[in-house]
């Protein structure tokens, strides 16, 4: 057992190392090519940070085990928004644009009712089975492709971005980015093994595990990768990083997971997806609570101890 903490340090250390790398690298490219460092937080960050759940998702659906594949998005987004956003808030505030309002956060809630509609069509409409069939993944990852197009399209550098700085070259930036999402995969990698085989020891169920230590192990490099652009006052760069890897933990990890095999909703309650869906719908009120368009200290204490809740709640229903 001594042996497996050991293994989960050493992989919480190369995430570390990871998102401070990717975190240096994108901002890097964003400032040469002229694209919004949330844009960049959006698309590779947030897709490149949601790389082990997508490792975890499609080999749990490949096994067939659909507990394990859906768990774990359901329980990294809650995780992601709650926890995550949650200790950045505290951190540093998050300003939230006008664009964020009007297209970013609002689409994080659609993609998030929309997998709720799929998965429990037959709770809600009395239609099929509550799962995501193949033609339901067909129709997630049309709806990626759609919104990686239109994300770079209206992607523009804002006023606050437009300092002057020392650029670093495009290859010493990209060798940063793959360089920090490599430490962050295999540091995932190692963290989730670990705490997955610890688990084990403990006994405790494929969904405890994949919504609680699955979701939390393979949330480690967003968590990492928000805390430390918020250190480095990238405020927009941590809110798209969640944004940005909710949305693609839903459109193409759950997306390419029900292509594989379609994945049931059986061991999902309506309590995990409406704390999932009640966490997207936050970020939005964010907006017009307490300090308008900032992602305060406030909400980020409240963030938390919903997930403290949460947590508690899991706990008490293993």
């Amino acid at each position: 057992m001594a042996i497996q903490f050991l293994i989960l340090a050493a992989g919480l250390l190369l995430i570390l190392m990871g998102a401070n790398y990717l975190v240096e690298g994108s901002s890097g490219i964003a400032r040469k090519f002229g694209i919004s460092e949330f844009v960049i937080g959006l698309t590779i960050v947030g897709i490149g940070t949601s790389t082990p759940e997508m490792v975890v998702s499609f080999i749990s659906s490949l096994n067939g085990n659909a507990d394990m594949a859906i768990g774990n998005i359901v329980g990294s987004n809650i995780f992601n928004t709650l926890l995550i956003l949650g200790t950045t808030a505290l951190i540093s505030p998050l300003i939230i644009t006008q664009s964020n309002k009007k297209r970013d956060i609002p689409m994080n809630i659609i993609v998030t009712v929309l997998l709720v509609v799929l998965g429990m069509k037959k709770s809600i409409f009395g239609l099929g089975e509550n799962s995501l069939t193949r033609v339901d993944g067909a129709v997630l990852l049309v709806l990626f492709a759609w919104y990686l197009y239109s994300s770079f399209k209206y992607s523009s550098k804002t006023d606050d971005e437009q300092e002057s700085v020392n650029v670093k070259p495009v290859w010493l930036s990209s060798i940063m980015i793959l360089g920090g999402l490599a430490a962050l995969i295999f540091g995932g990698r190692i963290f989730v093994s670990s705490a997955t085989e610890l688990a084990r020891i403990f006994g405790v169920s494929d969904k405890f595990i994949a919504i609680t230590i699955m979701a939390g192990g393979t949330s480690m490099p967003e968590l990492a990768t928000c805390v430390v652009a918020a250190l480095k006052g990238k405020g927009q760069l941590a809110l798209g990083n969640i944004l940005g890897s909710n949305v693609s933990n839903i459109l193409l990890i759950l997306g390419g997971s029900a292509l594989i095999n379609p994945l049931s909703f059986k061991g999902m309650t309506m309590v995990d997806l409406g704390v999932l869906l009640g966490s997207s719908l936050f970020i939005l009120l964010s907006a017009y609570m307490f300090r308008k368009n900032k992602l305060d200290r406030i909400e980020g204490g409240i963030l938390l101890i919903a997930e403290i809740a949460y947590m508690w709640f899991l706990i008490v229903n293993v």
